[in-house]
């Protein structure tokens, strides 16, 4: 397609489903508008993805300069080599993760500068930022009740084991950067159910990039501004 394509990014703490609710939105869109859909994450959207993810998700204790950068390495080979191809094709690209959870976690979280993780984010991306970021925000205490299933499952990685005072500065950078840029940001309380949630995602992500038209035309439900006579964006 000649059209730009779409970059929609899913933010949130440890455990609120964030890559339930990607994979749900990015079959919607493939059925809704037709075009390429990428479902992807970060770290870990590449082959080298994975290895940097092992390393800072698994690997031995590190300082948070060193994470800050292992996670701003990724960044660079995931937007070279998936995200912008991908959008210039006219394609969308779901991303479970983006720069958001660098600033939330390496400056929130871990205490350094924000704006230096900030723009050792954006210079790794060269300054792609998403159309729409969903913040899946969820109490940190009551996001401890889901990581703890992950236990049995292979044990929590480093970010799941920090504390719950780390977890509450992370979840308020997050709800701070979505009340500065009111525009990009869509907050939906993640303690729903998956449905109620995917239903919300769907009609704000539809808002944020002008396809309530197409919404409605397959829908029948309108969403907050729709005219179920506008053309279809």
């Amino acid at each position: 397609m000649n059209a730009p394509g779409y970059f929609i990014s899913f933010e949130g703490g440890e455990g609120v489903g964030k890559s339930t609710q990607a994979r749900l939105l990015g079959d919607w869109l493939a059925g809704l508008t037709g075009r390429e859909v990428v479902l992807t994450r970060e770290p870990g959207g590449t082959a080298l993805g994975e290895e940097l993810r092992a390393a800072v998700m698994h690997g031995q204790d590190m300082g948070p300069r060193a994470e800050a950068l292992i996670y701003a390495a990724d960044r660079a080979h995931h937007v070279e080599t998936v995200v912008r191809p991908t959008l210039e094709r006219g394609g969308i690209v779901v991303t479970d993760r983006y720069l958001d959870s660098s600033v939330a976690y390496q400056s929130g979280g871990r205490d350094l500068p924000a704006h230096e993780v900030e723009h050792i984010s954006l210079w790794a991306a060269r300054g792609l930022r998403p159309d729409v970021t969903v913040l899946l925000d969820l109490e940190p205490g009551y996001a401890v009740q889901r990581r703890a299933a992950a236990e049995g499952k292979g044990g929590l990685d480093r970010l799941e084991r920090a504390g719950l005072d780390f977890h509450t500065r992370v979840r308020n950078t997050f709800l701070e950067r979505a009340a500065a840029d009111p525009d990009r940001w869509v907050v939906i309380d993640a303690a729903a159910s998956i449905e109620d949630i995917q239903a919300q995602v769907r009609v704000d992500v539809a808002v944020r990039l002008g396809l309530t038209p197409v919404v409605v035309e397959a829908t029948g439900i309108e969403g907050p501004g729709s005219d179920p006579e506008e053309d279809a964006s």
